[in-house]
């Protein structure tokens, strides 16, 4: 068998919203942050990304996350790139469906649930099964409030939060988090700079972005090509006391 350069792990019904959606690995990447991971992309699969972004159809991807850009908010993905160029790809019928024979393809692997939408999206099983495959995992989601959230999600994927306000809520809870900054606000008690920033270690050599175990909060400065979305918005929100 051929290597593909996709697989399709999921093709049904979003979790979110009933909308459909569908999940597909693409198995090599030149990502210079996470390093050759598999990339995890959930879109619609029935209306491009672009037009979906446009059409607040996006919340079956990624629910009523503050950074999705038909919201007004500043997510640093490139829409009209490489998530288009994964749907064109699918709607040419360039992937194939997961079957067992493409095991030998994913044992081993770093794996990241989310280069683009939310893994929450998705049936809880289509992770734990990638998971039990996998060398790491990297994901994170902002479902924790969605009436149709899985808990369990939280065994792969950190909580996306937005505020100290939130982080602090989430570690109540022994939840870990993954905390967009501006810039001048002071990290947490119990947080770390996201090591890509701060000492230049990919993802696929840190892996500490798999939501469980006895390990530090992550936080990042926001950044991306409409980062002053984030930052108009959230700015006051993020100067808090610490200590």
């Amino acid at each position: 068998m051929k290597k593909p350069n996709g697989i399709i792990f999921y093709e049904g019904p979003s979790v979110l919203d009933g909308q459909p959606i569908t999940v597909i690995g693409v198995l090599k990447s030149n990502n210079k942050k996470t390093g050759n991971m598999i990339q995890y992309f959930i879109i619609r699969s029935d209306v491009d990304p672009v037009t979906a972004s446009k059409q607040q159809l996006d919340a079956s991807i990624c629910g009523a996350c503050v950074h999705r850009q038909s919201l007004g908010g500043g997510c640093y993905v490139n829409i009209g790139q490489s998530v288009l160029a994964v749907y064109k790809a699918y709607k040419r019928g360039s992937y194939p469906t997961k079957t067992a024979e493409h095991d030998k393809y994913l044992k081993g692997r770093a794996m990241r649930f989310g280069s683009y939408g939310d893994p929450a999206a998705a049936p809880f099983q289509i992770w734990n099964n990638l998971k039990t495959l996998a060398a790491i995992t990297t994901g994170y989601t902002h479902q924790l409030m969605h009436p149709n959230f899985d808990d369990r999600i939280l065994e792969s994927c950190m909580v996306s939060a937005d505020t100290p306000k939130a982080a602090l809520k989430s570690h109540g809870k022994n939840y870990r988090t993954f905390r967009v900054k501006t810039a001048e606000s002071p990290f947490l008690e119990n947080e770390i700079e996201c090591l890509a920033d701060s000492e230049g270690i990919q993802c696929i050599d840190c892996g500490l972005c798999n939501g469980i175990g006895d390990k530090p909060n992550i936080a990042i400065n926001v950044h991306g090509t409409l980062k002053g979305r984030y930052i108009k918005k959230y700015s006051k929100a993020n100067i808090i006391a610490v200590g």
